[in-house]
């Protein structure tokens, strides 16, 4: 699993030990935490390849004696490609290629799940978004070098008779989560409980996932995974919406805080929190939900959920 000292990674790392896999995780913990997975790390069937997939000798070494590739080392911050786009280049596109090429030349590895997100869909016009819409047309760089990667993946599947699937998550929220509009609101208000900015206006409406409810996507994706030479797209998220302004009010009340200020910042003069911000975003999810898959939470539910875990560490 790359990136499995993540966020995201390390709850999966979690889940796969309780299940009795052998997990090795390479992370280069630039956007990890040794703390997220330390509890395995003396544990049989649990391996830390501490290394930085863009050199492509490491992504060779990561490939021994490996039958399925998890996928989610990137850099997940969306607004650092207005700054530095090469960052999203490489740490998303170039890792991804070295990763496929260490696939391409193992004789074991012929599996991947791959960790995109909804940005490849830009500001879609259709909303919930199925995965054949289209043309995709993304906003943002981070949005850019996942679809990017997507191709590459598709391509590999293809031609060297990978199997792929490729995961195009909602904004997931839980434990461990260091980025997004919770984390800041909480960081923002123990500094100054009277006064909360908000990037934007406030009306950014999308949907949020609860952790738990990805994982479980993750299992029911891993029990479909086609034959050798395919690839499918499937949209990972809830079945509903949450405006940031919705979110501020639940942080504030989880905090229990008497009325803070809200001061919206919209620099932009277009809603948006940042260049790149889709301002509304919830993905259809059908065809996870034929395949017996269904979130267990709106995402309200999944916020406050999120926000509860935070305040309790």
């Amino acid at each position: 699993m790359t990136g499995g000292a993540g966020f995201i990674g390390s709850h999966l790392v979690d889940t796969l030990m309780g299940k009795g896999f052998r997990v090795r995780v390479v992370d280069n913990l630039s956007s990890g935490s040794l703390g997220n997975i330390e509890h395995w790390l003396s544990t049989s069937g649990f391996e830390l390849v501490r290394g930085d997939l863009k050199d492509p000798d490491t992504a060779a070494r990561s490939m021994d004696d490996v039958d399925l590739v998890f996928h989610l080392a990137a850099n997940p911050d969306v607004r650092t490609g207005e700054t530095d786009p090469s960052v999203h280049f490489r740490e998303n596109l170039l890792t991804t290629f070295n990763l496929l090429e260490a696939m391409r030349q193992s004789k074991n590895a012929r599996s991947i799940v791959f960790a995109s997100t909804s940005t490849i869909y830009g500001e879609a016009t259709t909303i919930p978004t199925p995965e054949e819409y289209g043309p995709l047309l993304p906003i943002s760089v981070y949005g850019a070098s996942k679809l990017g990667c997507e191709s590459l993946i598709a391509s590999y599947c293809h031609t060297y008779r990978l199997r792929g699937a490729l995961l195009r998550f909602a904004n997931v929220v839980g434990l461990r989560s260091s980025h997004g509009v919770i984390s800041d609101f909480v960081q923002k208000l123990r500094k100054n409980p009277e006064e909360l900015e908000i990037l934007g206006d406030g009306n950014q409406t999308k949907s949020y996932l609860h952790i738990r409810d990805l994982v479980s996507a993750l299992f029911v994706v891993l029990d479909s995974l086609g034959r050798p030479g395919s690839v499918e797209a499937y949209n990972v998220g809830s079945l509903d919406q949450a405006s940031v302004k919705r979110i501020a009010h639940i942080v504030v009340e989880e905090m229990h805080l008497v009325k803070p200020r809200f001061r919206f910042n919209d620099l932009l003069s277009d809603g948006r929190g940042w260049k790149g911000d889709v301002r509304n975003m919830q993905l259809s999810v059908e065809k996870l939900v034929k395949l017996g898959w269904a979130p267990s939470m709106q995402s309200e539910d999944a916020v406050r959920l999120c926000c509860k875990e935070m305040l309790a560490t």
